[in-house]
């Protein structure tokens, strides 16, 4: 064989290599899917830390290569690097680390203050009951349907944590769901906030939050801890980081311990599992029908969950004195996306009145939410474990 057809065997070669070569239409759209994410992201501020991380993550599970290669640098393939980041995922690592973070930023001192919020969480956790059974009439197992209802409680971390236990193969389209929605709070809860209250409810003003002292908020994380997981033994992992981040932050003697939680390690997480997610929608696993249905759960879930919330405020008006009514406005943030909901809920009782601020009041239940969510991600994993 002469040099040069040597040369242009090794290059015909190179060629078969090449993303050109195994390109497929499910690599491109999913490609431009990722592009979309991150657009989103920039260009419209959709909460560009969870959207860039997994719209680049799409990308790149999605570049073509050949997989009888042996070049081990897919996620799917033992000994690759982002086989190792994935373990977090597939293991659930990552989400109780998340919500250890979630623990050690959060301020509980409006739940405490005014503890009849954690109904308004509670009742806010029928969008992901609701969806189960919605998931189970199209035809899923299950173990499938409890990963894709609990998209319902706006909850990345818990939805990522019960689907790696439960649906594996479903992980990718329920994570990448349950964030997207996430990011789409600000344009799903307003209309339906709006369409369910009057005017004159809108305007409710609500007494200041009470102050809550310190051994009120050392306390909480404790008795929390206690009651939640003698009820629900399997919701440990998330519950107790939780509890766990939330006493580091309000002990008083551990500050460091809950800045690096809440800050450089909880940002670590959170590149990490939002790259990953992002890698696990390979085409081939990620476009399906099932995909679609999931989506379409995902959101009627997602809505059910808002209006439960703002529905229960409603309702519990009917029994509370004029002096003591809650703005249904603070309904929406029953859901777990924290802050997010509870700034929807502040800006949208502004647009009514310039001097009613709700924000405080909208983090009662918006960390009830935190909390219903992952009693409901335990419920579910013990019954279908």
């Amino acid at each position: 064989m002469g040099f040069t057809d040597f040369l242009i065997e090794n290059f015909n070669e190179f060629l078969t290599y090449t993303g050109f070569a195994n390109a497929t239409a499910g690599n491109l759209v999913m490609i431009a899917v990722g592009v979309l994410l991150i657009y989103l992201a920039i260009k419209k501020d959709f909460e560009p830390l969870l959207l860039i991380p997994i719209g680049l993550g799409i990308i790149l599970g999605n570049i073509p290569f050949r997989a009888d290669a042996g070049l081990e640098i897919g996620l799917y393939e033992d000994n690759s690097v982002l086989n190792i980041f994935y373990q977090g995922v597939r293991m659930g690592w990552y989400p109780p680390l998340v919500f250890l973070g979630i623990g050690a930023m959060t301020d509980f001192s409006a739940l405490i203050a005014n503890p009849k919020l954690v109904l308004i969480g509670a009742a806010a956790q029928f969008g992901i009951f609701s969806a189960y059974m919605v998931a189970l009439a199209l035809g899923f197992e299950p173990n499938q349907a409890a990963g894709i209802a609990i998209i319902g409680g706006a909850d990345g971390p818990t939805a990522i944590f019960l689907s790696s236990k439960l649906s594996p193969n479903l992980m990718g389209a329920i994570a990448v769901c349950a964030y997207s929605y996430m990011a789409l709070v600000p344009l799903i809860q307003p209309p339906l906030m709006r369409m369910l209250t009057t005017k004159k409810e809108r305007v409710i003003r609500m007494k200041p939050v009470r102050q809550v002292s310190q051994t009120e908020r050392i306390l909480f994380p404790i008795i929390g801890l206690l009651l939640t997981t003698f009820i629900v033994p399997s919701g440990l992992p998330l519950l107790g980081m939780l509890f766990f981040g939330n006493l580091l932050r309000e002990s008083g003697k551990t500050t460091r311990l809950a800045k690096t939680a809440g800050s450089a390690l909880n940002d670590i997480v959170v590149m990490l599992l939002g790259l990953t997610v992002g890698c696990s929608t390979q085409a081939s696993e990620f476009l399906s029908l099932n995909t679609l249905f999931i989506f379409f759960i995902g959101a009627c879930a997602f809505m059910v969950a808002t209006a439960s919330g703002v529905l229960f405020v409603k309702l519990m008006n009917l029994f509370l004195p004029a002096d003591k009514k809650i703005n249904p406005l603070i309904g929406n943030a029953g859901v777990s996306a924290v802050p997010m909901s509870s700034r929807i809920s502040n800006n949208l009782g502004l647009e009514y009145d310039r001097h009613n601020f709700l924000l405080m009041h909208a983090m009662g239940p918006n960390v009830a939410g935190v909390i219903g969510s992952a009693v409901a991600a335990g419920t579910l994993l013990g019954f279908l474990s």
